[in-house]
């Protein structure tokens, strides 16, 4: 007796394929927890540049208390080199009005100038006439309270 025919009188009939049990699905969980992990490790690594992009800028001293109204504000940053940065972004002189000017949508808005205790008189003047060309009138200037 060959080993077929054993298999057929085995089963009872003839056939070639192997019947097996249904397969349950299964989710794997580790391939998703490891791109998870790398897509957080992206993000994380990607925030820390965007503060590298603002100016550092040290503000002049002041005994006065702080302003607790809540206006539109634009922030103009200017640092101790002479450079501009409206609301975080980097800008040159030249469009310092360009851009004041797209922000604003009425004259009610707050232009808030923190210029930098050593910056150049001319920077900060600059930073005024692009606030006059802009027709922006509500001008304010940042300071800090002296620690005691």
């Amino acid at each position: 007796m060959n080993w077929l025919e054993s298999q057929l009188q085995h089963r009872g009939q003839f056939s070639l394929r192997v019947r097996t049990a249904p397969v349950e699905p299964e989710i794997n969980l580790i391939p998703f927890i490891d791109v998870l992990l790398v897509v957080l490790i992206f993000l994380m690594i990607s925030t820390t540049f965007t503060r590298y992009q603002e100016l550092a800028i040290t503000l002049p001293t002041t005994n006065g208390a702080a302003s607790q109204s809540e206006v539109k504000q634009i922030h103009m940053a200017v640092s101790r080199d002479g450079r501009f940065a409206i609301n975080g972004k980097i800008t040159d002189r030249s469009q310092l009005s360009n851009n004041l000017n797209a922000l604003s949508e009425d004259n009610a808005i707050q232009v808030n100038i923190d210029a930098d205790a050593k910056a150049p008189h001319q920077a900060v003047m600059s930073a005024l006439e692009a606030a006059r060309d802009a027709n922006l009138s509500n001008i304010v200037f940042s300071s800090q309270t002296t620690k005691k």
